[in-house]
């Protein structure tokens, strides 16, 4: 396995600086974008303050398969230039579909041979890369199938509801004029009662409904998500396998959290913390991984 630094070419013109993780042997591979969460996000799955840390052992996993893997810094992050804060989410799923091209063409993959992997935002952009004709397999990890305000509305309910009983009007009272006043805005980036928001990210997020692009998806698609997930509900798998109109697979992991670690007990991003000191979980690598080879590597014929 080695690693190649690359930079795709984003329609703006923009360079996105990313890893190409190689297997060994010769080349071509087929070969994999990986898609991750929402925020400040670098190519490893990372955040401020939220170290997910999918990208290494996710590529490594692929490698180990035969296949390779390319993830990159979101704009305004790590080595990729621009402003975090004024991207949209279409600009998000325009990213994506630049680096799928980019993939596609590098002399050491198999352009008829790639496919995509999302997680969290990453696997809601991977519904819209479904349809495209490069694609020949998708993974959705964590992806809701709703509207984004009424995925982000089932999202803080569920958080809501780890707070005690007297302050839960309050924060819910407070939610909403923060989703009014982050609806009304008209401006890239804004501030809202005093803090900085992405503000057309929200806007466009809120109003995209995932469900369409799922409903073209041309490729076999696998679908995880966790029953102990409290960021999206488990439910929507059962709307991802009734939309796909082709191949898909749904599987909702008992213990397996929207970190993608595996958690006994009642699930609360209480535990957030003590989650993200153990590794991503390797039944989930091991998985999405074993899938990935038999849909990628049957299409060329490769004995599994």
């Amino acid at each position: 396995m080695r690693d190649v630094e690359i930079t795709a070419t984003a329609d703006d013109g923009l360079p996105l600086a990313g890893t190409l993780t190689l297997p060994t042997g010769p080349s071509p591979h087929p070969a994999v974008l990986l898609l991750h969460g929402s925020g400040q996000v670098d190519r490893d799955s990372n955040a401020r303050g939220l170290r997910v840390g999918l990208g290494p052992p996710l590529a490594a996993a692929l490698a180990a398969k035969g296949i390779a893997a390319l993830r990159y810094d979101r704009r305004g992050v790590g080595a990729t230039p621009g402003g975090w804060r004024t991207t949209g989410f279409t600009d998000t799923t325009r990213d994506a579909a630049a680096a799928l091209r980019a993939l596609a063409g590098r002399p050491e993959v198999r352009e008829d041979d790639v496919g995509v992997v999302g997680h969290s935002e990453g696997a809601v952009h991977a519904m819209s890369l479904g349809s495209d004709p490069l694609v020949r397999a998708v993974v959705l990890l964590a992806g809701y199938a709703r509207r984004g305000e009424d995925a982000l509305r089932w999202q803080a309910r569920t958080l809501v509801g780890e707070l005690p009983a007297p302050v839960r009007s309050l924060v819910r009272r407070l939610g909403n004029r923060h989703l009014a006043r982050i609806k009304a805005t008209t401006t890239d980036a804004g501030r809202v009662h005093g803090v900085p928001v992405n503000a057309r990210w929200f806007r466009e997020m809120l109003a995209h409904d995932p469900r369409a692009a799922l409903a073209e998806i041309d490729a076999p698609v696998l679908a995880i998500t966790g029953d102990k997930d409290v960021q999206v509900d488990p439910a929507d798998l059962a709307e991802i396998r009734r939309l796909v109109p082709g191949d898909v697979e749904v599987h909702r992991i008992p213990d397996l959290t929207h970190l993608l670690r595996r958690a006994p007990g009642r699930p609360s991003v209480r535990s957030y913390p003590e989650l993200l000191r153990r590794p991503v979980d390797a039944g989930l690598l091991a998985q999405v991984t074993d899938w990935l080879a038999h849909r990628l590597h049957s299409t060329k014929g490769t004995p599994q």
